[in-house]
């Protein structure tokens, strides 16, 4: 009997999801509008797992990886997946006419996948 506990304690600590389970946050969407600043709507996908290791924010960067905005996601997203995040009042410089969007998350930081929008501005 001693033996059954041992391999059901087991098998459950085996299915049991960790924070290196969770992988990187991925942008999966983005959506704009701009006039004189803009609006962005960003979904984002991350098999969050709790305080441990969530999407904690996302970003807009310059062509350069100047960071212009950042958006922070307040708590995990565990039964929420993908989830669509908006930042609004930004200002894109008159110069830049695409930006980069990635997220990042809490155990793992940036790695994930990024999209690049070109700009109607």
């Amino acid at each position: 009997m001693r033996f059954l506990s041992v391999i059901t304690i087991s098998l459950c600590a085996a299915f049991t999801p960790s924070p290196a389970a969770a992988g990187q946050a991925d942008v999966i969407d983005v959506k704009y509008e701009c006039a004189e600043v803009c609006i962005f709507w960003v979904t984002v996908r991350h098999a969050d797992s709790g305080w441990d290791h969530f999407a904690d924010r996302w970003e807009i960067l310059t062509p350069d990886g100047e960071i212009i905005a950042t958006r922070v996601l307040g708590h995990p997203h565990v039964n929420e997946q993908p989830f669509t995040r908006s930042l609004g009042g930004v200002v894109i410089p008159a110069e830049i006419s695409a930006v980069t969007i990635r997220a990042h998350d809490s155990a793992h930081g940036y790695g994930g996948g990024e999209i690049a929008v070109t700009l109607d501005k």
